[in-house]
This record gives C-alpha cells, structure tokens and sequence, in this order.
C-alpha cells in the first residue's frame, strides 16, 4: 500500500524558534518544507538535519515574506512541485521595538507584512491547497494580548494574527481544518533576548520558556485543535493577574518599562 507524504510548511526556519519546530516535526511522518530569506542559511540547516537524520526528506524554498511577489513565487513553487499541505506554521515574525516617531515607512510596511499579512497569505494557500487534513500553527505573542507603547506595532500585529486564528478556526469548522494561535512569552533564542529576560528578575526567569518547549507545546495544541495556547503556566498566571486593570495602569506601567529599551532586528 502507498502512503502518501505528509508536508508540513514552515516559515522562519533558520531562527531559534523556527528551528525548535524543525527538529521536533523532522523525528515525524511529515516531509519538511522549509522558508526563510536566506538561501545559505536554509541549505546549511538542511545540511544539518541530512547528517542527523539521514533518509528524512526537506526541502527548502528561499523566500522574502514581506514581498508579494516573493510570496507568489513560493506558492507557485509549492503549486508546481504537487504539494497538498497537511501542516502550517507560520513562525516568521520581525520583533522591532521603537517609538512609532522613530520607524521609516518602509520599516512599518515590512513589520505589518512580515508579522500578519505573509501568515494571512499563507494559511489561504495552506487552505486551497490541502492534504485531507490540515493543520494550522499561528505563532503570535503574550505582548499581544495588551496594547504595548514601544512596541506597538509588534503587539498589534500580534493581536491581529491571534483574532485572525480564532475567527478562522470557526470558519473551518467540519472542514477538517484545524487552527491554533500560540502565544508564548519570551524565549531565550537571542543575546538581546536573553539580556532582557535576566533583566526582569525573577518574573522573566519564571515566565521564559525555551524554544522547544513552546514547539512541543504548540504541536501538541494544534492536534487537538485548540483554539489558543498561552505557553508556560506563568503567562497564564501574568494574563489572569493583569486582565481586571485599568487599561491606563497596564499602559503607564508598560511604557515606563519598555521606552528604556530600543532594537531594530532585521
């Protein structure tokens, strides 16, 4: 009996998250499809995943998310090579943390596309072109559950995708779609990253989880087709404790803090 292949897409492959995702899907059934914008990037995590798992099939496809046309392309790639998605997960995400007064144009273009419209895009590819079933991993954030001064943007956009995942999820009720929007805390993934954690003490110790954790986490969500996932018990404890304060503490409290810091990723 022929089995037929199971794909599962993954964006943002090459970082800590994405990579978390890699290694756990690849001990699976599933052939990986791997994106990211950097060519060398992807081929030396291919490289990798080839020495350690040898027989497992990846395939890569480089690919800007903030572009349309990028986007279009790899579709049209994915189109072109037969492949019905049974997997989504859409982990590219660009973390800028600035005043709004300090973006360019181009940089509140490439945050909103990367962060929300590539994963908007995606999953209706990912919808029009599915296995029998198909499953759907929106990574999104805690820092999306409040408004966030210094932030804003990143915050947005994360709230946005959350919405999106669970009004979608409805959509794809009885379609054999299943829809989960993940919102871990920080993870200890970059040196900036890791810097603020220790930063906040105690409460950034407690409340950080590792990329393979949230990965594990996530796809065990999605399995059960759970319409949200706040990762790590301290995050549910943070969003319970702050959930009955004015908007105007939270507010106060998040700008004194986060106006001290400021990075420019990508």
């Amino acid at each position: 009996m022929v089995t037929k292949a199971k794909y599962a897409l993954i964006t943002g492959a090459c970082g800590g998250l994405g990579k978390a995702f890699v290694y756990e899907l690849i001990k699976t059934d599933y052939t990986l499809l791997l994106t990211g914008r950097s060519e060398e990037k992807l081929e030396t995590l291919k490289a990798e995943l080839f020495a350690q798992f040898p027989g497992k099939e990846v395939r890569v496809y480089a690919a800007d998310l903030a572009s349309t046309e990028s986007r279009l392309h790899l579709m049209q790639g994915l189109k072109e090579d037969g492949i019905r998605l049974s997997m989504l997960v859409n982990v590219a995400g660009a973390d800028i943390q600035k005043g709004l007064a300090a973006y360019t144009e181009e940089k509140i273009a490439f945050q909103c596309r990367v962060n929300f419209e590539a994963a908007v895009s995606l999953c209706r590819f990912a919808i029009e072109n599915r296995a029998e079933r198909l499953e759907i991993i929106n990574v999104s954030s805690v820092s999306g559950i409040y408004p966030m001064p210094y932030f804003a943007i990143y915050s947005a956009t994360k709230g946005a995708l959350t919405s999106f995942s669970q009004a979608l999820r409805s959509e794809m009720k009885g379609k054999n779609v299943a829809v989960t929007a993940v919102l871990p805390g920080a993870m200890p993934t970059r040196e900036d990253i890791k810097e603020q954690i220790k930063g906040q003490g105690l409460w950034g110790k407690l409340a950080a989880k590792t990329p393979k954790a949230v990965a594990k986490a996530s796809i065990k969500a999605v399995k059960k087709n759970k319409r949200k996932l706040i990762v790590g018990f301290w995050n549910k404890v943070m969003r319970v404790a702050t959930c009955w304060l004015p908007t105007s503490w939270r507010l106060k409290f998040i700008a004194k803090r986060w106006s001290k810091i400021e990075k420019d990723a990508f």
